[in-house]
Protein backbone atom coordinates (compact mmCIF):
# COMPACT_ATOMS: atom_id res chain seq x y z
CA UNK A 1 0.00 0.00 0.00
CA UNK A 2 2.65 2.62 0.92
CA UNK A 3 4.59 2.01 -2.76
CA UNK A 4 1.14 2.83 -4.25
CA UNK A 5 0.53 5.89 -2.33
CA UNK A 6 3.56 6.91 -2.81
CA UNK A 7 3.54 6.09 -6.88
CA UNK A 8 0.00 7.97 -6.33
CA UNK A 9 1.39 11.08 -4.88
CA UNK A 10 4.18 11.07 -7.53
CA UNK A 11 1.53 11.22 -10.45
CA UNK A 12 -0.64 13.38 -9.22
CA UNK A 13 2.25 15.80 -8.31
CA UNK A 14 4.11 15.53 -11.70
CA UNK A 15 0.07 16.19 -13.57
CA UNK A 16 0.07 19.03 -11.73
CA UNK A 17 3.42 20.50 -12.45
CA UNK A 18 2.85 19.51 -15.76
CA UNK A 19 -0.58 21.66 -15.61
CA UNK A 20 1.14 24.79 -14.33
CA UNK A 21 3.76 24.80 -16.59
CA UNK A 22 3.20 23.15 -20.36
CA UNK A 23 -0.36 24.62 -20.72
CA UNK A 24 1.32 26.78 -23.52
CA UNK A 25 3.48 24.58 -25.12
CA UNK A 26 0.96 21.74 -26.62
CA UNK A 27 4.18 20.07 -27.50
CA UNK A 28 5.72 19.55 -24.29
CA UNK A 29 2.62 18.65 -22.47
CA UNK A 30 2.35 15.35 -24.90
CA UNK A 31 5.93 14.38 -24.05
CA UNK A 32 5.65 15.02 -20.18
CA UNK A 33 1.99 12.45 -20.46
CA UNK A 34 4.36 9.86 -22.04
CA UNK A 35 6.76 10.27 -19.85
CA UNK A 36 4.18 10.00 -16.51
CA UNK A 37 2.55 6.51 -19.04
CA UNK A 38 5.78 5.42 -18.99
CA UNK A 39 6.37 5.65 -15.59
CA UNK A 40 3.13 4.27 -14.68
CA UNK A 41 3.77 1.10 -16.92
CA UNK A 42 7.12 0.60 -15.15
CA UNK A 43 5.58 0.72 -11.49
CA UNK A 44 2.92 -1.07 -12.54
CA UNK A 45 5.57 -3.86 -13.58
CA UNK A 46 7.52 -3.47 -10.50
CA UNK A 47 4.45 -4.18 -8.55
CA UNK A 48 3.36 -7.19 -9.83
CA UNK A 49 5.15 -9.54 -7.23
CA UNK A 50 3.70 -7.50 -3.95
CA UNK A 51 1.62 -10.24 -3.56
CA UNK A 52 -0.53 -8.68 -0.86
CA UNK A 53 -1.55 -6.65 -3.66
CA UNK A 54 -4.08 -9.27 -4.74
CA UNK A 55 -5.67 -9.96 -1.55
CA UNK A 56 -9.72 -9.78 -2.47
CA UNK A 57 -12.82 -12.08 -1.45
CA UNK A 58 -11.17 -15.04 -3.26
CA UNK A 59 -7.76 -14.55 -2.43
CA UNK A 60 -7.40 -13.80 1.50
CA UNK A 61 -5.78 -13.92 5.01
CA UNK A 62 -2.41 -13.35 2.92
CA UNK A 63 1.15 -13.59 5.06
CA UNK A 64 4.32 -14.11 4.77
CA UNK A 65 5.72 -17.32 6.01
CA UNK A 66 9.18 -17.70 8.32
CA UNK A 67 10.51 -21.25 6.74
CA UNK A 68 13.28 -20.93 9.61
CA UNK A 69 15.86 -21.35 6.94
CA UNK A 70 18.11 -18.43 5.88
CA UNK A 71 19.23 -20.34 2.87
CA UNK A 72 15.80 -21.00 1.61
CA UNK A 73 14.92 -17.36 2.75
CA UNK A 74 17.72 -16.34 0.28
CA UNK A 75 16.26 -18.13 -2.27
CA UNK A 76 12.61 -17.10 -1.94
CA UNK A 77 9.88 -15.90 -0.38
CA UNK A 78 7.15 -17.41 0.73
CA UNK A 79 3.49 -16.95 1.69
CA UNK A 80 0.67 -18.76 2.97
CA UNK A 81 -3.05 -17.75 2.24
CA UNK A 82 -6.14 -18.84 1.96
CA UNK A 83 -8.63 -19.08 -1.00
CA UNK A 84 -12.35 -20.02 -1.69
CA UNK A 85 -13.01 -23.48 -3.83
CA UNK A 86 -16.13 -24.75 -3.48
CA UNK A 87 -17.60 -22.62 -1.33
CA UNK A 88 -15.00 -23.51 1.42
CA UNK A 89 -11.73 -21.84 2.66
CA UNK A 90 -8.65 -23.61 1.45
CA UNK A 91 -5.36 -23.07 3.25
CA UNK A 92 -2.73 -22.32 0.38
CA UNK A 93 0.96 -21.58 -0.29
CA UNK A 94 3.00 -20.28 -2.86
CA UNK A 95 7.04 -19.72 -2.89
CA UNK A 96 8.38 -17.09 -5.44
CA UNK A 97 12.15 -16.96 -6.72
CA UNK A 98 14.18 -14.37 -5.14
CA UNK A 99 15.98 -13.64 -8.76
CA UNK A 100 12.44 -13.66 -10.30
CA UNK A 101 11.21 -10.80 -8.21
CA UNK A 102 14.29 -8.54 -8.52
CA UNK A 103 14.18 -8.98 -12.34
CA UNK A 104 10.51 -7.75 -12.70
CA UNK A 105 9.98 -10.50 -15.11
CA UNK A 106 7.22 -13.49 -15.28
CA UNK A 107 8.37 -16.62 -13.81
CA UNK A 108 7.51 -20.66 -14.83
CA UNK A 109 5.52 -22.41 -12.36
CA UNK A 110 5.28 -25.83 -10.46
CA UNK A 111 1.71 -26.94 -8.83
CA UNK A 112 2.75 -29.04 -5.80
CA UNK A 113 0.15 -31.85 -4.90
CA UNK A 114 1.28 -32.76 -0.92
CA UNK A 115 0.94 -36.82 -0.14
CA UNK A 116 -0.04 -38.45 2.92
CA UNK A 117 -3.64 -38.02 4.46
CA UNK A 118 -5.65 -36.26 6.80
CA UNK A 119 -2.60 -34.81 9.50
CA UNK A 120 -0.15 -37.26 8.02
CA UNK A 121 1.66 -35.38 5.50
CA UNK A 122 0.78 -31.60 5.82
CA UNK A 123 1.85 -30.08 3.44
CA UNK A 124 4.51 -26.89 4.90
CA UNK A 125 5.98 -23.40 3.75
CA UNK A 126 9.33 -24.78 4.14
CA UNK A 127 8.08 -27.74 1.55
CA UNK A 128 6.99 -25.51 -0.96
CA UNK A 129 10.33 -23.19 -0.83
CA UNK A 130 12.11 -26.01 -0.83
CA UNK A 131 10.57 -26.71 -4.41
CA UNK A 132 11.20 -23.37 -5.42
CA UNK A 133 14.71 -22.35 -4.22
CA UNK A 134 15.90 -25.80 -6.06
CA UNK A 135 13.62 -25.42 -9.39
CA UNK A 136 14.52 -21.54 -9.94
CA UNK A 137 10.25 -21.88 -10.65
CA UNK A 138 7.69 -20.05 -8.71
CA UNK A 139 5.48 -23.45 -6.77
CA UNK A 140 1.74 -23.15 -5.36
CA UNK A 141 0.19 -25.76 -3.35
CA UNK A 142 -2.99 -25.95 -0.94
CA UNK A 143 -3.65 -28.54 1.49
CA UNK A 144 -6.30 -30.79 1.75
CA UNK A 145 -9.30 -30.18 2.56
CA UNK A 146 -10.51 -30.54 5.92
CA UNK A 147 -7.11 -30.74 7.25
CA UNK A 148 -4.70 -27.35 9.06
CA UNK A 149 -7.00 -24.91 8.11
CA UNK A 150 -8.73 -25.74 5.01
CA UNK A 151 -12.72 -26.58 5.20
CA UNK A 152 -14.75 -29.51 3.62
CA UNK A 153 -14.24 -33.12 3.92
CA UNK A 154 -11.15 -34.63 2.59
CA UNK A 155 -11.73 -37.63 -0.50
CA UNK A 156 -8.91 -38.90 -0.94
CA UNK A 157 -8.62 -37.63 -4.23
CA UNK A 158 -12.34 -36.49 -5.64
CA UNK A 159 -13.48 -32.97 -4.82
CA UNK A 160 -10.42 -32.12 -3.67
CA UNK A 161 -8.63 -31.97 -7.07
CA UNK A 162 -10.79 -28.49 -7.67
CA UNK A 163 -9.04 -27.07 -5.44
CA UNK A 164 -5.96 -28.01 -7.62
CA UNK A 165 -7.70 -26.78 -10.48
CA UNK A 166 -8.35 -23.54 -8.84
CA UNK A 167 -4.77 -22.88 -8.38
CA UNK A 168 -4.31 -22.76 -11.74
CA UNK A 169 -6.73 -20.05 -12.70
CA UNK A 170 -5.55 -18.03 -10.03
CA UNK A 171 -2.31 -18.31 -11.78
CA UNK A 172 -3.41 -18.14 -15.19
CA UNK A 173 -6.03 -15.03 -14.30
CA UNK A 174 -5.06 -13.40 -11.38
CA UNK A 175 -1.80 -13.66 -11.07
CA UNK A 176 0.69 -11.98 -13.67
CA UNK A 177 3.99 -12.29 -12.86
CA UNK A 178 3.16 -16.83 -13.41
CA UNK A 179 4.55 -17.35 -16.70
CA UNK A 180 1.64 -20.43 -18.10
CA UNK A 181 4.04 -21.76 -20.59
CA UNK A 182 5.20 -24.78 -20.03
CA UNK A 183 3.07 -25.06 -16.67
CA UNK A 184 3.77 -28.08 -14.78
CA UNK A 185 2.23 -30.15 -12.13
CA UNK A 186 4.47 -32.14 -9.35
CA UNK A 187 3.39 -34.60 -6.85
CA UNK A 188 5.03 -37.58 -4.25
CA UNK A 189 2.82 -40.77 -3.03
CA UNK A 190 -0.60 -39.69 -2.94
CA UNK A 191 -0.10 -36.41 -4.17
CA UNK A 192 1.45 -37.89 -7.68
CA UNK A 193 -2.39 -39.31 -7.74
CA UNK A 194 -3.73 -35.41 -7.21
CA UNK A 195 -1.30 -34.84 -9.91
CA UNK A 196 -2.57 -37.49 -12.58
CA UNK A 197 -5.89 -36.76 -11.86
CA UNK A 198 -5.26 -32.65 -12.28
CA UNK A 199 -3.68 -33.37 -15.45
CA UNK A 200 -6.72 -35.79 -16.96
CA UNK A 201 -8.93 -32.69 -16.70
CA UNK A 202 -6.72 -29.95 -17.12
CA UNK A 203 -5.35 -29.04 -20.22
CA UNK A 204 -3.23 -26.54 -18.92
CA UNK A 205 -0.92 -28.49 -17.33
CA UNK A 206 1.75 -29.47 -19.92
CA UNK A 207 3.93 -31.69 -17.94
CA UNK A 208 4.00 -34.12 -15.26
CA UNK A 209 6.41 -34.68 -12.59
CA UNK A 210 5.94 -37.71 -9.77
CA UNK A 211 7.79 -39.95 -7.46
CA UNK A 212 6.63 -42.41 -5.41
CA UNK A 213 3.29 -41.85 -6.88
CA UNK A 214 -0.19 -43.71 -6.21
CA UNK A 215 -1.36 -44.87 -9.73
CA UNK A 216 -3.70 -48.15 -9.09
CA UNK A 217 -5.81 -47.12 -6.31
CA UNK A 218 -7.08 -50.84 -6.52
CA UNK A 219 -4.06 -52.40 -6.24
CA UNK A 220 -2.66 -49.85 -3.11
CA UNK A 221 -5.99 -51.65 -1.74
CA UNK A 222 -5.21 -55.16 -1.64
CA UNK A 223 -1.20 -54.51 -0.92
CA UNK A 224 -1.65 -52.51 3.12
CA UNK A 225 -3.97 -53.18 5.37
CA UNK A 226 -4.11 -49.47 6.63
CA UNK A 227 -5.46 -48.68 3.44
CA UNK A 228 -8.73 -50.84 3.56
CA UNK A 229 -9.29 -49.24 6.82
CA UNK A 230 -9.07 -45.65 5.77
CA UNK A 231 -10.38 -45.63 1.84
CA UNK A 232 -13.80 -46.44 2.44
CA UNK A 233 -13.96 -44.36 5.11
CA UNK A 234 -12.40 -41.24 2.35
CA UNK A 235 -14.03 -42.93 -0.68
CA UNK A 236 -17.27 -43.97 0.62
CA UNK A 237 -16.39 -47.33 0.16
CA UNK A 238 -14.56 -50.50 -1.21
CA UNK A 239 -13.46 -51.13 -4.59
CA UNK A 240 -16.02 -53.78 -4.96
CA UNK A 241 -18.80 -51.44 -3.89
CA UNK A 242 -17.58 -47.94 -5.41
CA UNK A 243 -15.64 -48.86 -8.54
CA UNK A 244 -16.10 -46.55 -10.32
CA UNK A 245 -14.45 -44.29 -7.44
CA UNK A 246 -11.75 -46.33 -7.39
CA UNK A 247 -11.08 -46.16 -11.24
CA UNK A 248 -11.64 -42.05 -10.96
CA UNK A 249 -8.32 -42.52 -8.92
CA UNK A 250 -6.03 -44.51 -10.78
CA UNK A 251 -4.51 -43.47 -13.98
CA UNK A 252 -3.68 -46.81 -15.26
CA UNK A 253 -6.90 -47.01 -16.24
CA UNK A 254 -7.08 -43.90 -18.10
CA UNK A 255 -3.13 -43.85 -19.31
CA UNK A 256 -4.50 -43.15 -22.65
CA UNK A 257 -5.54 -39.59 -22.22
CA UNK A 258 -2.04 -38.58 -20.38
CA UNK A 259 -0.76 -37.40 -23.47
CA UNK A 260 1.66 -34.30 -22.35
CA UNK A 261 4.89 -35.41 -21.38
CA UNK A 262 5.74 -37.69 -17.54
CA UNK A 263 8.69 -37.80 -15.68
CA UNK A 264 8.16 -40.69 -13.24
CA UNK A 265 10.42 -41.58 -10.32
CA UNK A 266 10.30 -44.82 -8.32
CA UNK A 267 12.57 -46.61 -5.91
CA UNK A 268 12.16 -50.84 -6.21
CA UNK A 269 11.60 -51.69 -2.60
CA UNK A 270 9.25 -48.50 -2.14
CA UNK A 271 7.06 -50.32 0.98
CA UNK A 272 4.62 -47.40 0.63
CA UNK A 273 3.22 -47.58 -2.51
CA UNK A 274 4.73 -50.32 -4.64
CA UNK A 275 7.34 -50.13 -7.56
CA UNK A 276 4.88 -52.22 -9.91
CA UNK A 277 2.11 -49.70 -9.71
CA UNK A 278 4.82 -46.99 -11.40
CA UNK A 279 6.10 -50.32 -13.93
CA UNK A 280 2.41 -50.79 -14.72
CA UNK A 281 1.69 -47.18 -15.11
CA UNK A 282 5.08 -46.69 -17.53
CA UNK A 283 4.08 -50.08 -19.61
CA UNK A 284 0.93 -47.55 -20.71
CA UNK A 285 2.60 -44.71 -21.03
CA UNK A 286 5.37 -45.14 -23.21
CA UNK A 287 3.66 -45.71 -26.30
CA UNK A 288 1.19 -43.11 -25.45
CA UNK A 289 4.00 -40.15 -24.88
CA UNK A 290 7.24 -39.36 -23.86
CA UNK A 291 7.76 -41.12 -20.34
CA UNK A 292 11.24 -41.06 -18.93
CA UNK A 293 11.66 -43.49 -15.99
CA UNK A 294 14.14 -43.40 -13.09
CA UNK A 295 13.95 -46.13 -11.30
CA UNK A 296 16.16 -46.22 -7.62
CA UNK A 297 17.70 -49.36 -5.94
CA UNK A 298 16.66 -48.91 -2.54
CA UNK A 299 13.19 -48.78 -0.38
CA UNK A 300 12.97 -45.04 -0.12
CA UNK A 301 9.63 -43.27 -0.28
CA UNK A 302 9.73 -39.60 -1.73
CA UNK A 303 11.79 -37.70 -3.66
CA UNK A 304 16.04 -38.43 -3.35
CA UNK A 305 18.43 -35.20 -3.10
CA UNK A 306 20.20 -36.71 -6.21
CA UNK A 307 16.87 -36.50 -8.16
CA UNK A 308 16.72 -32.90 -8.43
CA UNK A 309 19.19 -32.05 -10.72
CA UNK A 310 17.71 -35.26 -13.09
CA UNK A 311 14.31 -33.13 -12.27
CA UNK A 312 16.04 -29.59 -13.44
CA UNK A 313 17.51 -31.10 -16.65
CA UNK A 314 14.02 -32.81 -17.67
CA UNK A 315 12.35 -29.88 -17.06
CA UNK A 316 14.24 -27.71 -19.09
CA UNK A 317 14.76 -30.06 -22.20
CA UNK A 318 11.72 -32.18 -22.39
Amino acid sequence: MKKLLALSLSVMMALSFAGCQNSSNPAASEMQEKSLSSVAETSAVKDIYDFYAYENDDVFYIDKVDVKSSELEAECVTYEFSFMSDGYPIKGYISIPVESIQTRKPCKCILYNRGGHAGSGNLKGSEIAWVCAESKRIVIGCELRGNDGSGGYEQYGGDEVHDVIRLIDFCENEFPFVDMDDFCSMGGSRGGMTTYMAARQDKRIKKIISFSAISDMFMMYEAREDMRKYLPMFIGGTPEEKPEEYEKRSAVCWADELKIPVLLIHSRGDKVVPFAQAEKLYEKLKDITECTFIIQDDDYHGLHEEDFPKVLEWLENT
